[in-house]
């Protein structure tokens, strides 16, 4: 029940395009006797038809590749994949894929390719009934598609120029740049640009280039999302901007909801090390570019920093406020960098610790699991290789910052 990848970008379908599809969906299913499904070629759920006759299906016939389609929007990369073996993505009419219990696929079904100007935009999916449907049937269906196609080519249009815009306003370099890009996406949201907004930073993301982003509608709350550059040098050098319009300026659930739905999504793909940032909430759109700064940081805190993670939001990483502001390919401080080389890992550690316990040798021991007077011994060890005094507060200070610095290397 599915789609493909391919030509053409991403379709982003909004809220205010829905019930079109539904509308759509149901004239599918109306048209052939049978409750059809619509699917973006990025396997994501649009819209599905209940189909309501005198003779109800079993839900018991129900194969679990179209239920879980349902239940999580979305299929997995295997089914994927079987479905397209069958030439899906080329098809310019209808498609008859047979049960394969080994596959998931319990019943039959028809796929109607929903394509726009020759690209495949997504496909309307049909469990097979008896009687199937009757060419004259599949062929209206066809053109009900084909509406399809032309609304989810708009919506693939809109989405792009949204990505745009908001590339535009997190990356403008001078007042009147950001200011021309403000308006720009202002006028591209219309009245969902007003009220509280926040942005989501989720890092790395896994991406061939700028236009390889999610859709706007799997992710709950996007108004709209675009790829950025992450650290330069790194395996995976994107990082995906989301921008999240919230009911209410102290409520950050909808954020919140969207950086895990994402982290979930991309987790498998990306491997480890992916985090994600929110910022402080704003009113408007005209301070968007220092909301993605605090996301930034907040998703760097969170990789680096176990306890903030995996979502972490800007008020929440205390100093880290401070230390994600240094580039991040800055130097660290000379006198630590013996203390962070890995023979002296544990010594390291035993710092931080002692450190973060506001320098009390009992607390700081029983952490480490230490007796005190092994505490000590490192202690001076610390001190030899530093040269730094541990009596001494700015010492104290320095060696602090630059231990949880080192926590922000990529």
């Amino acid at each position: 029940m599915k789609s493909a990848p391919g030509c053409g970008r991403i379709v982003r379908v909004t809220s205010d395009s829905r019930g079109e599809y539904q509308e759509l969906v149901d004239e599918v299913s109306e048209l052939l006797g049978a409750p059809a499904t619509l699917e973006n070629r990025e396997f994501e759920l649009i819209a599905f038809g209940a189909y309501d006759s005198e003779g109800d299906l079993d839900p018991t016939a129900l194969d679990p590749v179209r239920t879980r389609s349902i239940l999580t929007r979305r299929s997995t990369a295997a089914v994927r994949s079987w479905f397209e073996s069958f030439g899906i993505t080329r098809a310019t009419g209808p498609v008859h894929v047979p049960a394969a219990t080994e596959a998931g696929v319990y019943r039959g079904r028809t796929c109607l390719p929903v394509r726009h100007r020759g690209v495949v935009l997504g496909y309307v999916w049909l469990l097979d009934t008896d009687p199937g449907p009757t060419e004259p049937q599949l062929a209206a269906a066809m053109e009900v598609t084909a509406r399809i196609g032309a609304l989810l080519a708009d919506e693939a249009q809109h989405g792009a120029d949204l990505s745009r815009e908001l590339r535009a306003v997190l990356t403008a370099d001078r007042d009147w740049q950001r200011d021309m890009a403000v308006a720009e996406l202002r006028t591209a949201l219309g009245a969902r640009g007003d009220g509280p907004h926040t942005v989501v930073c989720v890092a790395p993301w896994p991406a061939t280039g700028p236009d390889d982003a999610p859709s706007v509608r799997t992710v709950p709350g996007a108004t709209a999302l675009c790829l950025l550059p992450w650290e330069s040098g790194t395996p995976r050098p994107w990082t995906l901007a989301l921008l999240v319009r919230l009911r209410s300026a102290g409520v950050l659930t909808p954020a919140t909801t969207a950086a895990a739905r994402l982290l979930e999504r991309v987790r498998g793909e990306a491997g480890g090390g992916v985090a994600a940032g929110i910022s402080a909430p704003r009113t408007g759109l005209a301070e968007l570019g220092d909301a993605w700064r605090e996301a930034t940081a907040a998703a760097r805190a969170a990789r680096g920093e176990g306890r903030f993670g995996p979502v972490a939001e800007w008020s929440g990483i205390g100093p880290f406020r401070l230390l994600t502001a240094l580039p991040p390919d800055a130097a660290g401080d000379p006198a630590v960098r013996a203390l962070l080389e890995p023979a002296h890992r544990e010594l390291a550690r035993t710092a931080e610790v002692y450190l973060d316990r506001a320098g009390q040798a009992a607390r700081a021991a029983a952490e480490l699991g230490i007796h005190r007077q092994t505490l000590y011994y490192r202690l001076s060890r610390i001190e030899q290789l530093t040269g730094l005094d541990l009596d001494d507060g700015e010492d104290r200070l320095l060696l602090h910052m630059a231990l949880k610095r080192a926590r922000l290397s990529p």
